[in-house]
């Protein structure tokens, strides 16, 4: 790959973006580090700096005389935004370099990344932190920062950059496609929800519930696992008034909605509600009726081991977030929510399906529901739910592989697809993934991973990084179901 070489000095540069020599001693101890993680949102303003007339900039962290930040920022933009690292050097020291002043005197130098997207993931070190558009109308922000502040280095070390002229780029066909799922209706505290079911861990139910709906529900026996903090409670009624419920009769009644944040989950333990001899049935809309008519001894409850997975796309308080653009492309990004469209009179939902690869390397699909922390769920525009994080160390969740960097492509940092431990069909596979990211060594040499044996391998070769993924010094669990997005919806069924 050819390159051009430009040397100039600054204290720091962007680690994911460079590769520099080891920092001395002195840069580690100079001064004192405080922590930084905050989530908001920013409307930018007319970019201050001499040349920038007409441009716009989000500042997310200021320029501070002796300042210096580092860590991770996600970002989510209402357009496509270039990231800004401003670097402290002298005047006399700019040597040609592209540089950001206000008022001539006080220069810093630039780095510029544009990734000619929306939203994205980067590891940052620097003495400020913007985003940028070059066009005149305002924009705004979500911006997850996670990271520290620290004391300038007493030295300046000059630095020997290489940029590559031209970045290798994975372009998969299909990369995004529209997945269009059946909805329920179900009660909560006498008022409706409506929710959608992709996974169980129990066959019987997978059967009885995709034959209800026309729409293939996927078995996750990891899901018998979970703990009773990552659960909700569903009330199923095997007999009664008649109606549109999944065993046929009345509608499901929910413990919590997402609006109950410490309590909410989309993994749903299963109760059987049966009405005893000589009873006259009623429809029940919340869990206190529930209640009352088990101590009144006019119904029985039963536990059952049975989870299912089904998460809420609307509830009483709320509901998901509706993509704005709802055109996908192979370069459709994955901020601003993951519906396209909600029909209630229909009774669908229509999600963005997102391609990657199983462990052998098959093509899957996989929507996203919720996560956990806020920061990654907002950026992707969709339920935050802190319960999920008791998944972090429980076998109820699998792992899920996404590239930091490497090869530019459709994941959700902007690099290659990630790749899945498990796939539907496989006795370890689970809607809820625990999140692994992989950086290269040597990011410029970086190939094409497609299986889990390609990471295992080069993991042992000592080519690639993986860690846990701690957005936000956070646990990092998604609900990712792994789908069919070409599957015929069956226009039959009816769940209203």
């Amino acid at each position: 790959m050819n390159k051009i070489i430009i040397i100039f000095a600054v204290s720091i540069v962007i680690t994911t973006i460079f590769a520099i020599p080891a920092v001395t001693d002195q840069f580690a101890d100079s001064a004192s580090r405080k922590k930084i993680h905050f989530t908001q949102t920013i409307t930018s303003s007319p970019d201050p700096g001499i040349g920038h007339g007409g441009e716009q900039l989000a500042i997310i962290l200021s320029p501070n005389e002796g300042t210096l930040y580092d860590g991770s920022l996600t970002y989510t933009a209402s357009e496509p935004v270039q990231i800004i690292v401003l670097h402290e050097i002298a005047k006399d020291q700019a040597r040609g370099q592209p540089t950001w002043t206000v008022d001539g005197e006080t220069v810093y130098a630039l780095t510029s990344i544009d990734s000619g997207k929306n939203s994205g993931a980067i590891e940052f070190t620097g003495a400020a932190l913007a985003l940028h558009s070059e066009n005149a109308q305002p924009f705004t922000v979500t911006a997850s920062v996670d990271g520290w502040i620290r004391g300038q280095p007493t030295e300046v070390i000059m630095q020997k950059f290489e940029i590559p002229k031209e970045e290798t780029t994975l372009k998969l066909s299909r990369a995004n496609v529209p997945a269009t799922i059946p909805m329920h209706l179900g009660f909560y505290e006498n008022k409706t929800v409506h929710y959608i079911i992709t996974d169980t861990n129990d066959q019987s139910h997978a059967d009885l519930i995709t034959e209800k709906q026309g729409w293939k529900v996927e078995l996750a026996p990891p899901l018998s696992k979970t703990p009773k903090e990552a659960l909700g409670t569903v009330y199923m009624f095997t007999d009664g008034i008649e109606g549109d419920g999944i065993q046929g009769f009345q509608h499901e009644v929910f413990s919590h909605t997402p609006a109950q944040l410490d309590q909410y989950s989309a993994l749903q333990s299963v109760i059987q509600v049966s009405w005893k001899i000589g009873q006259n049935p009623e429809i029940f809309d919340s869990v206190e009726a529930i209640k009352e008519a088990e101590e009144g001894k006019r119904i029985t409850l039963e536990e059952t081991d049975v989870v299912i997975n089904a998460p809420q796309i609307i509830w009483p308080e709320g509901q998901m977030l509706v993509k704005e653009n709802k055109t996908l492309s192979d370069d459709t990004p994955y901020g601003g929510g993951q519906i396209i469209d909600i029909n209630q009179e229909n009774m669908t939902v229509t999600f963005v399906a997102h391609r990657g690869w199983g462990p052998d390397g098959s093509t899957v699909y996989y929507i996203v529901t919720d996560a956990t922390p806020s920061g990654p769920a907002e950026m992707m525009g969709v339920t935050y739910t802190p319960t999920s994080a008791s998944l972090i160390t429980s076998p109820a969740a699998v792992e899920l592989f996404q590239f930091r960097d490497g090869i530019k492509g459709s994941g959700p940092v902007g690099f290659q697809p990630g790749i899945a431990a498990a796939a539907p069909g496989d006795e370890n596979y689970s809607p809820m993934w625990r999140i692994f990211m992989i950086s290269w060594n040597d990011p410029e040499n970086a190939s094409v991973l497609e299986t889990k044996a390609d990471i295992d391998a080069f993991q042992k070769e000592g080519l690639i990084t993986v860690s846990l993924a701690t957005p936000m010094n956070s646990d990092h669990i998604v609900n990712c179901p792994f789908i069919d997005p070409f599957q015929q919806l069956n226009a039959t069924s009816n769940n209203g």
